[in-house]
């Protein structure tokens, strides 16, 4: 009898350690089993991407700053810029140019390429405005005091945008007519390929005077600021904004627009002498 009982403790003993390993096992094998929780999770690093932006040439400075803020915030996007005057850059997009971003520094540019379906038309606004002033060299001795003093005989040389694609040329000759001035100013005319080329004449001394924006002559302590552009003597300065249709990255460019529309951007901008529509 004793024996039958020392076997059946043995039993219960041994069913007892096999039951405690198995349950022992089972959080293990949850475990082996089980799904990261999704902050956990390592993710995907964003693709290295490149956009080509197309800005008129008096966006230059304030937009080199703008890059270097963004890149701090989106290192995977790296921003190129091509500028120049407004007509040229159409023309290049025009031609096949592989441009994701158009800045305008007139509504004519950029509604053109509109019109010829090569914007993503849902993607276009109007971001600035911009205002049009007259300058001389810092060591001029010329008596200007306003856009009427263009018609006087010693001013020989006036540089403006050329009219036929530069915007701020456009907005000169639009003075110029609604001033009635354009037939005595028009053989003194200098022509220049975009509002920089103006600017660093006149700054040079190679013109008497010139017609620039107000936030090119801001950049220059080489010049004086004459005088704005009379009231209504033209149409508004205003920059338009878009996206190339044929961009290959067109979310990660309407995302840098988006980014031109914050506070942080407004701030900048305005630093540079513009206004935000």
């Amino acid at each position: 009898m004793k024996i039958k009982k020392f076997l059946a403790f043995m039993l219960v003993g041994i069913i007892s350690i096999s039951l405690l390993g198995g349950c022992s096992k089972k959080p293990a094998q949850q475990e082996q089993g089980d799904v990261e929780p999704v902050d956990q999770v390592e993710q995907q690093p964003k693709e290295q991407v490149e956009l080509l932006i197309s800005a008129a040439a008096s966006l230059t400075d304030v937009l080199e700053e703008l890059r270097e803020t963004y890149k701090a915030m989106e290192p995977e996007t790296t921003i190129e810029f091509t500028f120049g005057s407004s007509g040229a850059l159409q023309a290049q997009i025009e031609e096949g140019a592989p441009v994701d971003i158009f800045m305008s520094a007139a509504q004519k540019q950029m509604k053109a390429l509109e019109d010829a379906d090569l914007m993503l038309n849902e993607s276009i606004k109007t971001l600035l405005v911009n205002k049009v002033v007259l300058i001389t060299p810092k060591d001029s001795n010329l008596d200007i005091k306003s856009f009427e003093d263009l018609t006087k005989d010693d001013v020989k040389k006036i540089a403006v945008g050329d009219p036929s694609n530069v915007p701020v040329g456009q907005y000169s000759e639009e003075i110029f007519e609604n001033i009635n001035i354009k037939d005595k100013v028009e053989p003194k005319l200098i022509l220049g390929s975009d509002v920089r080329t103006v600017l660093t004449w006149v700054e040079s001394g190679e013109v008497d005077c010139g017609i620039v924006y107000a936030t090119d002559a801001y950049t220059s302590d080489s010049i004086n600021i004459i005088t704005e552009a009379p009231e209504e003597s033209h149409k508004e300065v205003s920059y338009p904004v878009g996206v190339v249709k044929e961009s290959k990255n067109p979310d990660r460019a309407q995302a840098f627009l988006d980014f031109l529309s914050t506070d942080e951007s407004k701030k900048t901008f305005e630093k540079y002498g513009f206004s935000i529509k």
